[in-house]
């Protein structure tokens, strides 16, 4: 970043403060310097940008503050054929089936929900020490559940493939007499006298919730007050973030799957880094009832599991309008396992699988990214070799750096009043990139700034309309940070999943990104590439 011409100083910052009645010390008005400096360029960006007068924002009034009567969704759970599954002689051998899997020993009453809901209890309770992934237990309702689930079913009621599984929280989703705290101090013991929707649906879906899990300090990184959440392949870092918890419990057997949320990595982030599958799904398709809130026209909630296909019987079970969140839409999900996603269009980001793609100076970094970019490599060949003519594309060249403060302001806006009453402070992260003084430097974006970035992001949405016109799906390295940003911005679905290892022996991922509401016909693509390989069926020792 090139310095400024006329910088700003911590006196530009106090006079401003005054002018917006703001109160915050020397040393936070210091601390905001390079922040609100570097800024500046992303200002100039935006002015940049060819905004003619039709061009709308991204964010849209909506006179109707809820939907007494929400669109109906269908809600189906077909399955893949599955080989055999017989109750192992030690059921804990069974931690690291998939829920088609554990569902069939249910289905086939070899296996209650209760047996299942006490190993993974114990294993949760017996490796959290070493991953720190939970951030409060749900005992007496896990308990309660299975054994409402094993009484149902006893009866002949079977709900489907989620009933009796116990499944994993993301502690930024609400639950009825439980905390829910968010990973950060400030709000340590709050509980919310509501259950989120995902909660409520996959309650009815039969699942069993048996713990809350970890997410770093209000959706960021793997650091939240109990300190940083571990990647069960490798102990001595960290799992990635936000989504912290759900991809260290689901990687390493302590949960049959759970639920994430991403604004802009949370969800592909720690599943490339645990070794799961994930579906981030398209903006607008999981109601956010009862979520915490970051950025409201970015949050996303989706599945974590151990493969494609559970990620699909998940969000069958959450997806659709509740007539709650007014952004949620109608548009249906019909996971159809007989598909044949050969006739589908499959490209791929050209730029992204060559050597130049990684740019960095520091000698392992480089080392790291191109075993990474290798793996992704090899992963084309593979889809290849499986029947797909795959065809070259390349995403929207457009300046796009400026957007970052749309996420920025609307999370600064959520926790304004731990920002102004300094409880902020109390967090376990104080560095710079950290939300302490995010929030604060935020306060000084102008609003004008804030809605041209969002038609910034009107264009880019059209840019992209463009790209999904030529193909169904694409495919793009998952540590490529254009594809992740763009496709968080535009809200497009991503499924993420694993596709080799590192010299380090810790997983490496694959992203394939689909058209808005395409998320079956996303699904099927990577499942068949799943299918070509074994990846999701190695397992971390811990």
């Amino acid at each position: 970043m090139t310095a400024p011409e006329n910088p700003i100083t911590p006196d530009h910052i106090a006079a401003a403060q005054t002018l917006l009645d703001l109160d915050f010390s020397p040393d936070q008005l210091a601390q905001m310097l390079e922040v609100l400096n570097g800024r500046r360029e992303q200002y100039n960006a935006i002015r940049a940008a060819d905004l003619d007068n039709s061009v709308p924002m991204t964010l849209n009034f909506n006179v109707n503050t809820s939907d007494p009567d929400p669109a109906p969704v269908p809600r189906t759970y077909a399955m893949s054929a599955q080989p055999p599954v017989s109750r192992p002689a030690d059921l804990e051998d069974a931690a690291f089936f998939t829920v088609t899997q554990l569902a069939e020993l249910i289905r086939s009453r070899q296996v209650t929900s209760l047996e299942l809901t006490e190993m993974y209890l114990s294993r949760l309770k017996r490796y959290d020490e070493k991953l720190l992934c939970v951030a409060a237990y749900t005992d007496d309702l896990a308990i309660a559940q299975a054994k409402r689930a094993d009484s149902e079913i006893a009866r002949g009621l079977y709900r489907g493939p989620l009933h009796g599984i116990p499944w994993g929280a993301k502690d930024l989703l609400a639950t009825r007499g439980y905390p829910t705290q968010w990973g950060a101090m400030p709000y340590k013991g709050q509980v919310i006298d509501a259950d989120a929707t995902v909660v409520q649906r996959l309650e009815e879906a039969g699942a069993v919730l048996i713990a809350k899990l970890t997410l770093g300090a209000l959706a960021n990184g793997d650091v939240w007050y109990g300190g940083m959440t571990r990647n069960p392949w490798d102990t001595s870092e960290g799992s990635s973030g936000s989504s912290a918890g759900p991809g260290a419990a689901t990687a390493a057997g302590l949960v049959g799957f759970s639920i994430g949320t991403e604004t802009l990595g949370s969800i592909v982030s720690p599943s490339t880094r645990c070794g799961v599958s994930g579906l981030r799904p398209t903006f607008g398709r999981v109601s956010r009832y009862g979520a915490m809130a970051l950025s409201w026209s970015k949050d996303k909630i989706g599945p974590m599991c151990r493969s494609v296909e559970d990620c699909a019987l998940v969000f069958s079970a959450i997806y659709g309008p509740d007539g709650l969140d007014m952004t949620v839409t109608p548009e249906p999900f019909t996971w159809d396992p007989a598909l044949d996603p050969r006739q589908l269009r499959v490209g791929y980001v050209a730029s992204a699988f060559e050597p130049e793609a990684v740019q960095t100076d520091d000698p392992e970094k480089q080392a790291l990214y191109r075993i990474h970019l290798e793996n992704s490599i090899a992963a084309l060949e593979v889809m290849r070799a499986i029947g797909f003519d795959l065809r070259s594309l390349e995403l929207p060249d457009r300046d796009i750096s400026a957007l970052w403060m749309i996420g920025t302001a609307e999370a600064a806006a959520a926790f304004d009043q731990i920002t102004r009453d300094g409880s902020v402070d109390t967090m376990k992260r104080q560095d710079d990139s950290a939300w302490p003084n995010i929030f604060r430097a935020a306060r000084f974006i102008p609003a004008v700034e804030y809605i041209n970035a969002n038609r910034v992001r009107a264009l880019l949405m059209h840019d992209m309309a463009r790209i999904m016109r030529e193909v169904d799906v694409f495919i793009s390295p998952s540590y490529d940070w254009d594809t992740l940003k763009i496709t968080n911005y535009t809200g497009h679905p991503t499924v993420v999943l694993p596709n080799g290892f590192t010299e380090a022996h810790t997983p490496t991922s694959i992203s394939f990104v689909g058209g808005l509401h395409q998320e079956a016909e996303t699904l099927a693509v990577a499942k068949a590439y799943q299918d070509g390989t074994d990846w999701h069926q190695q397992y971390p020792d811990i």
